[in-house]
């Protein structure tokens, strides 16, 4: 195995002052001093409203809350080649639920991940215990500091033991010191000092350590305790020094306040290590187990100390077989009884000491760096590997890279009603029913399979969807009514304009190109019926799928005036919003982004190209130029506007959670450009857009099953939705028609040349994980 040549570290740093930014900064020095002397840098975490005067070794920033932050740090990451990349993990320190921010970055690298753990949680939550195991998924190896982490890491998480590794936390490489002389150095000649130091919180238990100084002081009057560390950030944020302030008058309670010095301060290594050198006896005694590492006990274990601590994890192992005193939790009358006798007992003391220094002379940080090294270089091996095996199983010669279409699982949701709405998993939902709005969508799938290269719906399927549409027109209300329970109530009069917009599509497209006559007889009549009530709607939506529909409509009576003057009338209402709206950087018909948005933009091209209006092309093409400028990721991929940006007038849309549909309606709006105008891009954006169900999208995740043809509802921050409704499987299949029916086109006419030249330039950046459907597709 060959060392990697360029190693990342993903971590606090200093100078922000917490343990992690010690240690990744300890880290990212021995390993940048081992034999192999690798490049390396850290990106390091900004704790909210913070930054920091970072040094050289420092090459990228993220605000812990930005989940953008996350995706830039990818490309950098990806940018820079870096061999491997070493995670440095702790709940707080990234932002989103349990830390889920730091998935977005994982999920976006090419290299491999080796993922230190500071922390493993013996009973998480659930939503911690989901970031956790997606952290150990995407990394290659884990590391823990002690044999307490690997137990839960292989019981709670059900981790495999050949992921685990055990390193301890690294100790500055320093000769034992006599603590006489630095006592001198440091004004505390004569004394007897204990020491604890670190960032002052309550979970540190110095209350104990004060209430036992008077069993201490009656037998060594002499001692002092010295506390050395600022308070934590967050603590003083939170309630100033008011911590601090009840220990000072504890120990005035005590009368005890000048055996008590506090020094407030956050040292720099050499000081924090003339500190220690000076103390005889070091005590950490912590008030919760679960601590799994303590950088401050590895220190002055390592500096060769007399230790007494409470038995947490990393003290209850690494103080084993006599090597320090254990004490019980909040009993300051133990730790007092403890301290005291080595006190009064000098070569107890300093046998202490001396095996404390020869036991930790493996822990020094250059053998840790090169141990890590070891790691990092066995994990490059294993990702290359990995990554062979990969492109190997995935992507066989013989195989096309556009996939099948496979209508396992959008049967499954079907009954002798129609289409079910929602589904539990993969498991249609019967609880919620039915709708006409994904009824009407499965009709408009059913017109699209019947081109050749398709295998068309079994014709009970479609007469049943064509039913459900016919049973939901409602005649006295002249709307078609939306949501219908399972025992086939309807559960309204009428539904929705968006509901009524998107039946008056199917209807239309299935006059167009069902495969029965009388269907497609049956389809026109429902349609003139239905349409004229579409003038008294304010959805523009609504407008939009009525437009669509038009499109289709006029092909199978194209003298239809009263259809000419409603796509006038709708086409003209679109024309009118954007002409209120626009500006030169909102190039859109309403103040926010929502959903289904590319169809607005598609609605206005297909009038244009209907009624030859060519203000109605140039205002659908100019729009839809704008939203995919917005919908394309700094990253390259495909990034529609996620619904958490829903009514947020003019803000940046918000990237989470992103929904099928908005993929599906890029596909078929930039597809209806392309027919438009030509421009080869418009073919290129349709092919990243439906890239995006593959899992070239800001997680790097696959939302389809190809064995079954069912898709994810949804991409949130971090995960998928695991649900498979109806709108998502029958939006991934209209997107999958019109992209084999692109396809179709390519291999027929073997024009690849012009979108490959709009598209490679655009892909070829991409991390590679994401470009096998790219450009494998474009270039085949």
């Amino acid at each position: 195995m060959s060392p990697p040549h360029r190693v990342a570290f993903v971590g606090n740093s200093l100078p922000r002052r917490c343990g992690i930014a010690t240690f990744t900064t300890d880290l990212q020095l021995a390993v940048a001093a081992s034999v192999s002397k690798p490049e390396s840098v850290i990106v390091a975490i900004n704790d909210e409203g913070h930054g920091y005067a970072y040094p050289a070794s420092v090459g990228w920033q993220i605000r812990e809350q930005q989940l953008e932050d996350y995706w830039s740090a990818a490309r950098f990451l990806n940018a820079g080649q870096y061999d491997v990349v070493s995670l440095q993990h702790e709940f707080g320190i990234f932002g989103g639920d349990a830390g889920g921010h730091v998935l977005t970055l994982l999920t976006q690298l090419n290299m491999p991940i080796v993922t230190t753990l500071h922390t493993v949680l013996a009973e998480p939550s659930a939503v911690q215990r989901r970031v956790l195991g997606e952290i150990v998924d995407a990394s290659t190896a884990v590391i823990v500091m002690a044999e307490k982490g690997n137990e839960l890491l292989r019981t709670v998480y059900r981790v495999p033991q050949e992921k685990i590794r055990i390193i301890p936390h690294g100790i500055p490489d320093r000769a034992f010191v006599d603590p006489c002389v630095s006592k001198l150095a440091r004004g505390f000649a004569g004394r007897a000092v204990i020491l604890t130091f670190g960032l002052i919180s309550p979970n540190k238990g110095i209350e104990i350590m004060i209430d036992a100084m008077p069993e201490i002081l009656r037998s060594r009057p002499d001692a002092v305790y010295v506390v050395l560390g600022a308070t934590h950030p967050n603590l003083v944020r939170r309630e100033g020094e008011a911590y601090r302030n009840r220990l000072r008058a504890r120990a005035q309670q005590l009368g005890i306040e000048e055996h008590i010095v506090f020094l407030d301060q956050f040292v720099d290594q050499a000081t924090l290590l003339d500190f220690i050198s000076m103390c005889d006896v070091y005590v950490t005694p912590y008030l919760n187990e679960a601590q799994m590492t303590s950088g401050t006990l590895a220190y002055s274990f390592g500096g060769g100390k007399a230790i007494v601590s409470t038995p947490y994890w990393h003290a209850r192992e690494l103080l084993a077989g006599g090597r320090g005193i254990l004490v019980p939790f909040g009993d300051s009358d133990a730790v007092g009884r403890e301290i005291a006798a080595l006190l009064t007992d000098d070569q107890r003391r300093q046998r202490l000491s001396r095996e404390a220094y020869a036991y930790s002379r493996t822990m020094t940080w250059p053998h840790i760096g090169e141990r890590y090294m070891e790691e990092f270089a066995r994990a490059v091996e294993s990702h290359r590997s990995d990554s062979r095996r990969s492109r190997a199983a995935t992507f066989p010669a013989s195989r096309r890279i556009v996939p099948e279409m496979c209508l396992t699982h959008f049967l499954s949701m079907c009954d002798d009603t129609g289409l079910i709405q929602h589904a539990i998993h993969s498991v249609p939902d019967r609880f919620h029913g039915y709708c006409v709005d994904d009824n009407a969508r499965a009709l408009l799938l059913a017109c699209a399979l019947n081109t050749p290269g398709e295998e068309p719906f079994p014709e009970l399927l479609t007469a049943r969807l064509a039913a459900f549409v016919q049973h939901a027109w409602n005649p006295a209300t002249r709307r078609f009514r939306n949501f219908m329970a399972f025992d086939r109530r309807w559960l309204e009069d009428s539904g929705s304009e968006d509901s009524h917009g998107r039946t008056l599509w199917a209807l239309g497209q299935c006059a167009h190109s069902d495969a029965r006559t009388s269907r497609r007889s049956w389809a026109a009549a429902l349609f003139s019926e239905a349409a004229p009530s579409v003038e008294d709607f304010r959805s523009p939506r609504a407008w939009a799928f009525t437009l669509l529909g038009l499109e289709a409509f006029r092909v199978t009576d194209p003298l239809n005036s009263r259809a000419v003057e409603l796509q006038h009338q709708l086409a003209g209402r679109l024309m009118g919003l954007l002409a209120a709206v626009e500006t030169p950087d909102w190039v859109w018909f309403e103040d926010s982004l929502a959903y289904d948005n590319a169809r607005l933009s598609q609605a206005l091209i297909a009038a244009g190209t209907s009624t030859g209006r060519q203000s109605y092309l140039a205002a659908g093409l100019r729009s839809l130029r704008w939203l995919m400028a917005l919908q394309t990721a700094p990253s390259g991929v495909f990034r529609p506007v996620g619904s958490q940006s829903f009514g947020d007038r003019r803000q940046q849309p918000r990237a989470f959670d992103q929904q099928p549909l908005e993929a599906t309606a890029t596909i078929a709006a930039c597809l209806a450009a392309w027919r438009a105008d030509g421009d080869p891009t418009w073919r290129a954006h349709a092919v990243r857009a439906f890239a995006w169900f593959l899992g070239s999208n800001d997680l790097s995740v696959s939302l389809i099953d190809l064995e079954t043809g069912s898709c994810c509802d949804g991409l949130h921050p971090g995960r998928a939705n695991e649900n498979r409704g109806a709108e998502s499987v029958v939006s991934y299949l209209l997107g999958l028609a019109q992209i084999r029916r692109l396809d179709r086109f390519v291999a027929e006419t073997g024009d690849i040349g012009t979108i490959a030249g709009a598209a490679v330039q655009k892909f070829t950046e991409l991390p590679q994980q994401l470009r096998h459907f790219d450009t494998e597709y474009i270039l085949q």
